[in-house]
């Protein structure tokens, strides 16, 4: 009797110990679910912006050379010399100058005896002294040296134009080909480009082409300015569709009285596109797949989470906005992600 009251005590106390162990393991469990905080999301109306690489090129560009070889006497200005309209760059030599300058003399003396003749004839006429015939051929002579005289200006006109060059527009030098002593050849002397305003150049998707106008603000950055942001506006769009790269051209006007902004500068351009509804989530509620481009979000439903794939928008602040992934009224966890994983339970924290 004594052994089997001893056998019965040890099977009890086995049994509250599995009972406490069981029951341990359990409070356990419970303690192990990860704690998150979460939030309620909603979808609003944001500012849609389209960002774009740019060109800066000059508003115009003038080739400045001679219609004729030369050789060149003085060349006055070099890269990067700013010019104004009118100003002198260059002087050619002008050897031939002198003999169109005599002829334009002896077109005018020849017009001036040929006048007097056409005047004398006309008055001979008027009492009877003359005939009809000898005024026509005297009128055809006139206008014979009339044209001849015009035609010796034009010349000298051109020689002189020719030989003193001058910059038909303001702006900054970007090429100069030659030195004094050269002779003339294919190539400018000098090239003058216009950089006040200059032209903004970007491509805009074929998608985009109903949401872009003349007329639109742009807003550029360049990265020789860091943040600084410049205005300027849409002067033209092209009324064509690259078939390759299926976007279409667009041209931006940016004063730059200053010359800060140089040809051939990389900016990058935004517009804004109108608005759109969509969700927005605090930018801590963001998981980024480790080694991937891939990003997540886990939604909260019913003590569980679901692991999100999201395609983000612009960033807004601390948020950002959700293209797809999270649908309006949805909670998202935005703390204690780095335990979780799909489909597992989890208690909230206020």
């Amino acid at each position: 009797m004594k052994n089997q009251s001893y056998i019965i005590t040890f099977f009890a106390l086995s049994f509250l110990t599995v009972a406490c162990s069981g029951d341990k393991s359990a409070n356990d469990a419970e303690e192990k679910k990860p704690v998150v905080k979460v939030e309620k999301v909603d979808n609003r109306d944001v500012v849609q912006v389209g960002t774009y690489t740019a060109t800066v090129e000059p508003e115009y560009i003038n080739n400045i050379s001679t219609s004729t070889p030369n050789r060149i006497k003085e060349i006055l200005v070099d890269e990067g010399y700013n010019v104004a309209k009118g100003q002198t760059v260059a002087i050619l030599d002008d050897v031939n100058i002198t003999s169109y300058e005599i002829q334009v003399a002896n077109a005018q003396a020849s017009l001036a005896t040929i006048q007097q003749d056409y005047d004398r004839a006309v008055k001979l006429l008027q009492i009877g002294g003359g005939t009809q015939q000898a005024v026509d051929q005297m009128k055809l002579q006139l206008t014979n040296a009339q044209n001849t005289l015009t035609a010796a200006e034009r010349t000298l006109k051109n020689v002189k134009e020719n030989t003193i060059l001058i910059s038909p527009i303001s702006g900054v030098i970007t090429a100069r080909n030659y030195d004094p002593g050269d002779m003339t050849g294919t190539l400018p002397i000098v090239t003058v480009a216009q950089v006040n305003p200059v032209k903004i150049i970007i491509n805009v998707p074929e998608s985009e082409l109903s949401k872009v106008s003349k007329g639109m603000p742009a807003h550029i950055n360049f990265d020789t300015y860091g943040d600084e942001v410049f205005e300027g506006v849409i002067t033209m769009v092209s009324p064509t569709v690259d078939t390759n790269s299926r976007t279409f051209g667009v041209e931006i006007s940016l004063q730059n009285k200053d010359n800060r902004i140089l040809p051939g500068m990389f900016g990058r351009v935004k517009l804004e596109l109108g608005s759109a509804n969509h969700v927005v989530v605090p930018d801590r509620a963001i998981v980024k797949q480790p080694g991937s481009a891939n990003q997540y979000v886990y939604v909260y439903h019913d003590g569980t989470v679901s692991y999100n794939k999201v395609e983000l928008g612009q960033r807004l602040g601390n948020a950002y906005e959700l293209l797809s992934g999270v649908e309006p009224g949805d909670t998202v966890v935005v703390t204690g992600q780095t335990k979780l994983a799909d489909g597992i339970s989890v208690e909230i924290t206020q």
